[in-house]
């Protein structure tokens, strides 16, 4: 516990009720379930923009991110190099699907494109993955409020979770976006902030670079092709492009801010400030975390995801630990509260509304979702609590179990766009092949013991991966299974599927509809003039990385 003092609760308090009085404000405008999924499309695209940054680059980031450079140095930053990439492929052939099929999931594109089943394989997907988000969300938060009270990570994440269930239930994704905006905003001032005072603290800057190269902790480009480390260029390169792309392409948490623009040129602007400012901001976390190795002279903690609160505190500068918490706070009740609208959104639009009540009016299908974000926020506590014991970056830790089930998500979007003979029994028979693979050369611990004497049996070692390339290997299981099955069970088929990226092209063409929109592509696999700086800006910051390694 710490001093926090009147002024820092106070710039808490002030900035909480303001949060609130926002998303009240905001949610007035919620009359239906429409709106409260994906509000009245009256956000402008950069306030989209923001909230997609932000939701991403939230209080994990803030806590995790130092906490994984303290540890990894800058080479964790390879995990992070990819953004750009992932943004062209999102804009060129995600977003165009969503965007015109005029509906809130996003897991209705594969209903259309193979069946109910494989949207329904999708929705529990994410649920599980993003019930585990959110709970490591309402985790870090829980570091926060621990950090300058005397009260328990449990309480804490308690006590947050209400706070956060109230706020979403005001609902509407109004609400979201713009807190979204005004959080993001803080989080920025207030990392910087901190990189500006850790500078100021340290002898000088060419010395603390001096210091990491000599630890090993300054090179963010780690050229081995050694498959056991997670932060090498390859895996930041190739298997993190493919983690990342499930993250903001097949998933509705992320995508569900796309559809609520007023059009897809809009969709496709608020998408390209993601592709140009993320990788800024996580230089800016990892370049904390690797200064503060200096500063602490790679003293160990006990908490590593306290370390950026530790040394806020010791600044004694008027505010600022509030600043940081509020940030923290705030973010976490945004990205939250987002969470909590788009499994509210899946449960009802895809199982709830499609399978139990399919007739029911607006005002019921509002109430249900609320009842639903509700039931999710009880459900996020206890993971959440489970999170609080560990050791680790709670950042790392997210992306660890994400990497499990990612492989199954890209290869349902994957072959669904590229792919002419895939058939939905095909596609599952794939997602199960791809899951137990997975599982039988790089098992959860419980699972060792009964799969290492099988690798012993056959006379080899089980390898050692790390989780980045988790969905490289699922995904390549389950593409040739999948491929393989649906001819065997469908036999070939002659022409493209209507929701293929061909067969979209086709239809637009036969029916004569206009391609373009205000000089945005309707169709997916076209790319914009605009959309083509991402793969340069890419470029640029690889050379960007190489030179910086230089600088020790």
């Amino acid at each position: 516990m710490v001093d926090f003092g009147i002024l820092n609760w106070s710039i808490v308090i002030i900035y909480m009720l303001a949060n609130i009085g926002l998303g009240w404000l905001m949610s007035r405008r919620v009359n239906t379930a429409e709106d409260y999924y994906l509000g009245d499309r009256s956000a402008p695209w950069w306030a989209i923009g923001i909230s997609v940054l932000a939701t991403y680059v939230s209080a994990l980031s803030f806590l995790g991110g130092p906490a994984w450079a303290y540890g990894d140095g800058m080479a964790a930053l390879a995990i992070h190099v990819n953004y750009a990439l992932v943004i062209f492929v999102c804009i060129v052939f995600f977003i165009p699907f969503f965007y015109n099929s005029g509906v809130a999931s996003i897991y209705e594109y594969l209903e259309r494109r193979f069946g109910s089943v494989s949207c329904m394989v999708m929705g529990l997907l994410f649920m599980f993955t993003m019930s585990v988000g959110a709970a490591s969300i309402l985790t870090a938060t829980a570091f926060v409020v621990t950090f300058i009270t005397d009260i328990s990570a449990t309480t804490a994440i308690v006590v947050m979770a209400i706070i956060v269930v109230v706020y979403t239930m005001l609902g509407g994704m109004n609400a979201v976006i713009w807190t979204d905006v005004l959080q993001g905003i803080i989080l920025i001032l207030g990392a910087c902030v901190v990189l500006v005072s850790l500078l100021s603290s340290i002898d000088s800057f060419p010395e603390a670079l001096n210091f990491l190269d000599m630890h090993g902790k300054l090179n963010p480009i780690r050229t081995e092709l050694d498959f056991s480390i997670a932060p090498t260029i390859w895996a930041g390169v190739f298997a993190m492009t493919l983690y990342h792309i499930t993250v903001y392409g097949a998933n509705q948490f992320m995508a569900q801010r796309a559809l609520a623009a007023k059009n897809i040129g809009d969709a496709k602007k608020s998408y390209l400030v993601m592709g140009f400012a993320a990788f800024f901001l996580y230089f800016v976390f990892f370049l904390i975390g690797a200064l503060l190795f200096v500063y602490y002279k790679g003293e160990p903690f006990e908490q590593p995801n306290q370390i950026m609160l530790i040394f806020s505190n010791s600044l004694a500068i008027p505010g600022l630990l509030g600043l940081i918490t509020v940030a923290i706070i705030s973010a976490s009740m945004s990205s939250t509260s987002s969470a909590l609208n788009s499994l509210a959104t899946i449960s009802v639009t895809d199982f709830y509304r499609k399978f139990y009540k399919p007739d029911a009016d607006e005002a019921h299908y509002l109430n249900v979702s609320r009842i639903f974000t509700v039931l999710w926020g009880i459900m996020i506590i206890p993971i959440a609590i489970s999170f609080a014991g560990g050791k680790g970056s709670i950042l790392e830790v997210l992306s660890k179990v994400g990497s499990y089930v990612v492989g199954a998500k890209l290869c349902m979007y994957g072959m669904g766009f590229f792919s002419k003979q895939v058939s939905q029994r095909g596609l599952l028979v794939g997602i199960v092949a791809g899951f137990l693979g997975l599982l039988f050369i790089v098992p959860l611990d419980i699972l060792k013991p009964a799969v290492d004497p099988i690798w012993l049996a056959m006379g080899v070692d089980r390898p050692e991966i790390a989780w980045p390339w988790y969905p490289v290997i699922a995904g390549a299981i389950n593409f040739v299974v999948a491929w393989l099955a649906s001819v065997a069970l469908d036999g070939f088929k002659q022409e493209w599927h209507q929701y293929s990226v061909p067969g979209q092209i086709k239809m637009f063409r036969d029916q004569g509809k206009a391609m373009t929109s205000g000089g945005w592509y309707l169709v997916p696999g076209k790319v914009e003039p605009v959309v083509w700086l991402l793969p340069v800006f890419f470029v640029g910051i690889l050379l960007f990385l190489a030179w910086f390694a230089r600088l020790g």
